[in-house]
């Protein structure tokens, strides 16, 4: 779920170094074969360098001038997110490829990263030369795969539901974070639906004043921190309310090849910002279990992108298997049972390493997007 923390500012900055210091120089309008598309944020705008380009694969090259964290969204349309990158920290840049097929978009920036803010439409023309027949292997591996974690949620988020629908409150907890893994690991996909993630997965820490709080984290409160489940079967049924509705729809979510890359990016960033510090599961402390769903998700987009990958870009492809195998090695250290650790006894030494390791991953995998598009 998206958040606005300062800590996801100081991480953005730490990945984002190497692409701001690309963005002083001057880079010429376009899409494929015409540089990358200049934007430049600030909290009250969006400003493009260009309004159009080639069907195709299109960088945005993206500086926030802003004070607040930013969040570049690429919007079809019919509102729905085509892609995005949150977590631009002030004073950073980042660079996003996305596969644009002809028509008209917006792209938004997001200042506090709430999902609305300035916008300017975004014309895409002609036609995209013909696809790599592996890259829509791998789309279609990757639409059948997230709908198999989308099944998985929705069959274990009932048998949440049920326990807390009977006042089971340890059977409710036991359930609690398996209930999660399958969102976790496709929550790109997920939040493309603007409309459902806020209702299941909104802490309480983004709930605006005034605003109905609903979704998972609101019944984790009830169990962690009251223990008791009292007046809590609504929210369990609004929780299978909508992510039935999520069924419904991620059939029809716009997935290519840039934005499975750039949604494996997204979730590293999810690690970085919410689960290694701790505030995804403020009462349950059940971050690691929705840190492992993270890096599945991330890592299974790898695997079906890596034939194309290994051969535009062996050296890349090895290292993305190195440090995904040294976060997974890592994160063996706190497996206890079936599950892991409570986070909250994870100290800060440990939580730091945790947080370089994700790192060291992350940089790499912001390049996969750029590769599988050239």
């Amino acid at each position: 779920m998206r958040t606005v923390h300062v800590l996801a500012a100081a991480s953005a900055a730490l990945v984002s170094m190497s692409a701001l210091s690309a963005c002083g120089k001057e880079d010429k309008a376009g899409g494929r074969g015409g540089g990358a598309i200049k934007v430049t944020a600030t909290d009250s705008s969006c400003d493009l360098g260009s309004p159009s380009a080639p069907a195709g694969a299109t960088t945005f090259k993206v500086t926030n001038n802003g004070t607040q964290v930013n969040e570049l969204e690429i919007l079809a349309p019919d509102g729905k997110i085509v892609s995005e990158r949150e977590n631009i920290g002030p004073g950073t840049g980042v660079e996003v490829t996305v596969q644009l097929a002809a028509g008209t978009y917006k792209v938004m920036c997001s200042a506090g990263m709430t999902g609305r803010g300035p916008s300017q439409t975004f014309t895409v023309t002609g036609r995209d030369r013909a696809a790599d027949p592996r890259l829509d292997q791998a789309v279609a591996g990757y639409r059948v795969y997230v709908g198999e974690q989308v099944d998985d949620t929705l069959a274990k988020a009932k048998k949440f539901a049920a326990a807390v629908t009977k006042g089971d409150v340890a059977g409710a907890k036991a359930l609690y974070a398996p209930s999660r893994v399958g969102w976790e690991r496709i929550e790109p996909v997920a939040e493309s639906f603007g409309d459902i993630d806020p209702k299941v997965d909104l802490r309480e820490a983004d709930l605006r004043p005034g605003a109905r709080w609903t979704g998972w984290h609101q019944i984790e409160k009830a169990l962690w921190k009251k223990n008791s489940l009292k007046g809590e079967r609504p929210f369990a049924d609004q929780l299978i309310k909508d992510l039935e509705a999520l069924k419904a729809k991620v059939g029809t979510a716009s997935i290519t090849a840039t934005s499975m890359a750039n949604g494996a990016k997204e979730l590293l960033d999810e690690v970085a910002t919410g689960k290694v510090t701790g505030e995804e599961e403020a009462f349950s402390h059940t971050d690691l279990v929705d840190f492992k769903g993270n890096l599945d998700g991330a890592e299974k987009v790898f695997d079906l992108l890596k034939p194309v990958v290994q051969e535009k870009d062996a050296a890349l492809s090895a290292t993305l298997a190195d440090e995904f195998g040294k976060v997974r090695k890592l994160l063996v250290e706190y497996e206890k049972g079936t599950g892991y650790v409570s986070y909250d006894i994870v100290g800060k030494e440990q939580r730091k390493e945790l947080s370089d390791k994700v790192n060291a991953l992350g940089e790499p995998l912001s390049k996969l997007a750029g590769v599988v598009a050239g």
